[in-house]
């Protein structure tokens, strides 16, 4: 268990977690799977600053790629840690989804 900003998250945190798998998602949202396979939902939206700004552009943001279990965008012009994008995501519950 971890607590990030008030918030207890029930999974652990670990340091040097991968991700094995990302899939863009309508409204600027990833669904992010991290190398101990538990999945997650990240607001690209909360991403801030002048290199994100192309992500601004649906054809960029819907094509990531995974280099080192980093997502990139732009070949490798843009990219986020695995760790702030563990951080900074939602649990994901797949009976949820409609």
């Amino acid at each position: 268990m971890y607590v990030i900003g008030d918030v207890c998250y029930a999974s652990r945190f670990e340091e040097g977690i991968k991700i094995t798998e990302v899939k863009p998602l309508k409204g600027m949202m990833l669904l992010v799977t991290f190398s101990t396979g538990e999945k997650r939902l990240f607001d690209v939206t909360r991403l801030t600053g002048g290199a994100f700004e192309p992500l601004k552009n649906e054809n960029v943001f819907m094509h990531p790629t995974l280099f080192h279990g980093v997502i990139s965008w732009n070949n490798g012009e843009i990219d986020i840690a695995p760790e702030t994008v563990y951080k900074e995501s939602y649990e994901y519950n797949e009976q949820l989804v409609i």
